[in-house]
């Protein structure tokens, strides 16, 4: 995805629907192209259902871009969420779908926004996560992605980046917090019943959260 300038002269450059349309789309993809990968991650420490889980959702995702047009961001924002709380199973669908959901109340009749507001998006699905599924960064879950990438994309917006950079700084941090829960002890979710010996695997639901961080800007 590449935010672009608005035509006035000078004006920051600014994240519109297409963008996230494309956005969507390219994780859709990515999801399909890594679906065995979230499964043996999943196998190893829960279920063995989060690479089906989310190529039924994302693939029911695009299939809603192709059927539908839409106008604003928390549109096109909250129909992907409903659609992934109605089609994915486990906790992903809920957790994923609170984050559409909750991302797309800052944006309200906005068919672009600049990185603040994009920021403030970003921060309100995390947040929706966190209420959702009570737990916090270091537990093992797609929140050791997503809040050091929010951190990262706020840090970037203060220096005055605009969405692209700062979201290229988000998904790289996100990557790197993904990374991390690799010698992490799970305490939240079917990989808190392990204990110790969920340690040693990379948490799956942080693996698609960095996925679609990094589908923001490739």
């Amino acid at each position: 995805m590449s935010a672009v300038p608005d035509p006035v002269a000078g004006t920051p450059a600014t994240l519109g629907v297409p963008d996230l349309t494309t956005w969507l789309r390219r994780y859709a993809a990515e999801i399909v192209a890594h679906e065995q990968e979230l499964t043996d991650l999943d196998a190893a420490i829960g279920d063995g259902d989060h690479g089906a889980n989310m190529t039924r959702g994302m693939t029911a995702v695009v299939a809603v871009l192709d059927q539908t047009p839409f106008e604003t961001l928390d549109a096109l924002a909250k129909k992907v969420g409903m659609t992934l709380v109605s089609s994915v199973g486990g906790a992903s669908g809920p957790l994923y779908g609170t984050f559409w959901l909750r991302f797309a109340k800052p944006l309200s009749g906005l068919a672009r926004t600049d990185a603040a507001t994009l920021g403030l998006a970003l921060r309100a699905g995390v947040e929706g996560i966190q209420q959702r599924g009570k737990a916090e960064g270091g537990d093992k879950t797609m929140l050791d992605a997503f809040l050091p990438a929010l951190a990262a994309y706020d840090a970037a917006v203060d220096a005055g980046a605009e969405p692209t950079a700062a979201l290229r700084d988000a998904a790289t941090a996100g990557r790197a917090g993904c990374a991390a829960t690799v010698t992490m002890v799970a305490r939240k979710g079917r990989a808190s019943y392990l204990g110790e010996r969920s340690a040693g695997h990379q948490d799956p639901g942080a693996t698609s959260a960095a996925l679609l961080l990094e589908c923001a800007v490739s």
